[in-house]
């Protein structure tokens, strides 16, 4: 088990947005879809996962922006959406 303080992760959260505000507004990805890893297999590293899916970044972007406009559609899987933005933000910095 890995124990995150909520604190520090707000803090790197806030320290990696300052880096990327100085870019600008807008954040671009240069890509849209990505291999999807179903959960049960995504930490079951003895075994090679079976069943790839393809996600959208688009569709991930959209459902967190939903949760934006409309409080009461926050979700805990919103947890995921953002990983897999924040995921495609990170390539993209690091390219």
């Amino acid at each position: 088990m890995v124990e995150i303080p909520v604190e520090k992760l707000k803090g790197v959260f806030d320290l990696l947005m300052e880096r990327i505000n100085a870019g600008g507004q807008v954040v671009e990805i240069n890509a849209e879809e990505f291999w999807s890893v179903p959960r049960d297999q995504a930490y079951d590293v003895y075994n090679e996962p079976r069943d790839l899916t393809i996600g959208a970044l688009s569709d991930s972007w959209g459902y967190l922006d939903d949760m934006l406009s409309d409080p009461d559609r926050v979700v805990g899987y919103g947890f995921v959406w953002l990983s897999e933005v924040l995921r495609a933000i990170g390539d993209e910095a690091s390219s």
